[in-house]
C-alpha cells in the first residue's frame, strides 16, 4: 500500500517466495529448510528511500541464505552488516543518494521456531490466540515519550501528538548503526500462530484492530490476513497515511 505519498519506499521478500521490487537471484535456498523473511521502509525521498530498502532487502536475504558455520543469531548479525555495508557502498558511488537510510527487520524461521534482528521503528508481531505482542524493539522516539506520559510528566495527549514520535534513533544508513535488537533466543511458534512483519503505517490501527483483523481472516491463511490488514488501514482514510507493507507467516501445523 502506496499511502498518500506518489511513491513507494517500502520493500518486502521472503526467500523462498516472492518480493516486492525486481530481483534478479530468485535461486536462493535457505540451510536446513528455513524461511527467511525481510521487510524495510526507506527514508531519504523518492529516490533515497526506495533505493535503501530494496538495497538491504538484497543483500540482506544474499548473505543470510549463505549459511557458512555461523548459527542463526551469527547469521543474523552477519546479513545485517552486509545490508547496512552496501548501502555504504551505493551512497560512495552516488553521493547524490547521501542521507538515504531504511529500518530493517530480517527473521528466520526454522525448526526451532523464530529468530530476529531489527532496525528501527518497524514492529514485529506475534498473534496467538487472544493475545498480540510486539517482539521486537521500537527504535523511535515513541517509547520515550509514552514512558513520560506514564510518568506524568506529560500528558498522554501530548505524547501521542508531539511530531517527534516518529523520529529514528537507529536506522541503517551505511554508518555505525546505534541501536540494534537481536531476538536472545529461538522463539517456539505452534500451530494457528501468526508472526507479522509490518512497516510503520500499520500504525494507523492499534493492536487490538490488527488482532481482530488477523484473527477473523486466519482461516483464510496468511495472505488473507495480509490483504485485511491493508484495507483495515486504509478504511481509516488518514490524508497524511504513510506507506504501510505487511508480510504475514503462519508455521506449519
Amino acid at each position: 500500500m502506496r499511502g498518500q505519498r506518489s511513491y513507494q519506499e517500502d520493500a518486502a521478500a521472503t526467500c523462498p517466495g516472492d518480493a516486492t521490487f525486481a530481483w534478479e537471484d530468485t535461486a536462493l535456498v535457505p540451510p536446513h529448510g528455513q524461511l527467511l523473511a525481510v521487510l524495510a521502509d526507506g527514508m531519504g525521498g523518492h529516490a533515497g528511500g526506495a533505493e535503501a530498502s530494496k538495497t538491504v532487502c538484497r543483500a540482506f536475504l544474499e548473505s543470510c541464505a549463505a549459511a557458512g558455520h555461523e548459527d542463526t543469531p551469527g547469521r543474523l548479525v552477519t546479513a545485517l552488516s552486509a545490508a547496512n555495508e552496501q548501502i555504504s557502498r551505493r551512497v560512495t558511488v552516488n553521493p547524490e543518494l547521501s542521507g538515504m537510510g531504511t529500518t530493517l527487520i530480517g527473521a528466520v524461521f526454522g525448526d526451532e521456531g523464530l529468530e530476529w534482528v531489527s532496525v528501527g521503528d518497524s514492529p514485529l508481531y506475534l498473534i496467538r490466540r487472544d493475545e498480540i505482542a510486539l517482539l521486537n524493539e521500537d527504535h523511535s522516539l515513541a517509547p520515550a515519550l509514552d514512558r513520560l506520559a506514564a510518568e506524568g510528566t506529560i500528558s498522554e495527549h501530548a505524547a501521542k501528538s508531539d511530531p517527534r514520535r516518529h523520529m529514528l534513533r537507529s536506522a541503517i544508513t551505511g554508518e555505525e548503526i546505534e541501536l540494534v535488537d537481536v531476538s536472545k533466543k529461538p522463539l517456539a511458534l505452534v500451530a494457528e500462530d501468526l508472526v507479522i512483519l509490518a512497516s510503520d503505517g500499520i500504525h494507523t490501527i492499534d493492536e487490538g484492530e490488527i488482532l481482530r483483523v488477523a484473527n477473523g481472516y486466519l482461516a483464510d491463511g496468511p495472505e488473507s490476513v495480509a490483504r485485511a490488514l491493508i484495507r483495515a488501514v486504509e478504511s481509516q482514510r488518514d490524508p497524511y497515511q504513510d506507506n504501510t507493507t505487511v508480510v504475514v507467516v503462519q508455521p506449519r501445523g
